[in-house]
């Protein structure tokens, strides 16, 4: 992987983004297209970005109801592949930044292991906070954003890039945002560039380089030995709920500094035992359970996925992995009974009959 500062717009990087956007997608049309003729369009691509005149495309807009209603931005595929050229420029510059028990989109980390580590901590502490952001990716902050770049991204190609990119998000969320108002905000700060398009690589990216201010509060000035983080959903342990008490209310004023708010009603200290609702699963120390809404929602998709499947509008390979999908994710907890209720209730037809 690239990782010089001079190599964004190299032949290399160039071509590796582009693996990387076409994975799993290469028979989709979008992809083909852009695979024919690959080279002149990655010519093309160079030669924008060199010149500095490269502009985004529009995003397609869709939103999803599950697990809650967010609206998706689609960036078309040639700017999936910028995406990725960045990323494999700056990724590692910010990585290195990281905190090791931040979790999401990251290479080795993931849910399961986020969940490996959350049970573990609810092993050896007895009280534990869970905080949320309210309006995550609505409510960053593009001022805020780009002072974290400035530090760490030296090079003014890819900081250039970035900020392309960045702009090109201004008001995608707009509509999903409400408007919080922060001590010394004047009525200019309405007006604020916020929101990162939830659905490009850059974004998801981008919310690790915003709240890794916070991982680093917790961690080293508030010395917090227990505290993980998955995207804007964190939790924090402790063997004393009023240290816990005083870590909440000195989390809330560090995210009023990083213009962002949190779902404080929900934010209450509970005891491990009792179970740490955590990435759609219920974690205690011995052993997990998953969400009801979890189980309700899926075995809905599973009944519309059967109808499909029966009309001929998906195929059975589609409904299969689905199905499929859906089983690796919770074999992570103890579902064995859940699984066969819902699939004896549920029968799928056999293909070709």
């Amino acid at each position: 992987m690239p990782t010089d500062a001079n190599s964004l717009t190299d032949w290399s990087n160039l071509f590796l983004a582009y693996r990387k956007a076409a994975k799993g997608k290469r028979r989709l049309p979008p992809a083909a297209r852009f695979e024919v003729p690959l080279a002149d369009h990655l010519l093309d691509l160079q030669a924008e970005l060199i010149a500095q005149t490269y502009q985004p495309g529009a995003y397609t807009h869709f939103v999803i109801h599950e697990p809650k209603r967010r609206k998706i931005s689609a960036a078309p595929f040639r700017d999936r592949v910028v995406h990725h050229a960045l990323c494999n420029l700056i990724e590692p510059l910010f990585e290195a930044r990281f905190i090791p028990d931040s979790y999401a989109n990251r290479i080795g980390k993931g849910t399961h292991r986020a969940l490996d580590r959350l049970q573990a901590l609810t092993v050896q502490y007895p009280y534990a906070l869970r905080m949320d952001i309210v309006q995550h990716f609505p409510s960053l902050d593009h001022g805020v954003l780009r002072a974290a770049f400035a530090p760490v991204i030296r090079d003014a190609e890819p900081l250039w890039l970035a900020d392309r990119i960045l702009t090109s998000g201004a008001g995608v969320l707009r509509d999903e945002y409400t408007l919080v108002r922060f001590p010394g905000d004047d009525l200019t700060d309405a007006d604020r560039p916020r929101g990162l398009p939830i659905g490009n690589l850059t974004s998801q990216f981008w919310s690790n380089v915003y709240m890794n201010a916070l991982d680093h509060f917790v961690v080293d000035e508030l010395h917090c030995p227990a505290y993980l983080r998955y995207v804007d959903d964190f939790v924090v342990f402790s063997r004393s709920k009023r240290e816990l008490y005083a870590w909440k209310r000195a989390i809330i004023d560090k995210l009023a500094d990083m213009r962002l708010t949190m779902h404080t009603e929900s934010a209450q200290v509970a005891r491990t035992a009792e179970g740490v609702p955590w990435l759609g699963f219920v974690i205690y120390p011995t052993h997990r359970l998953l969400k009801r809404r979890n189980a309700v929602n899926f075995t809905q998709r599973l009944e519309r996925s059967i109808d499909l499947y029966a009309a001929g509008a998906i195929t059975f390979a589609e409904l299969d992995a689905s199905v499929q999908g859906w089983i690796n994710h919770v074999r992570y907890a103890d579902t064995w009974g859940l699984r066969r209720h819902i699939f004896d209730s549920h029968p799928i037809p056999p293909p070709n009959t």
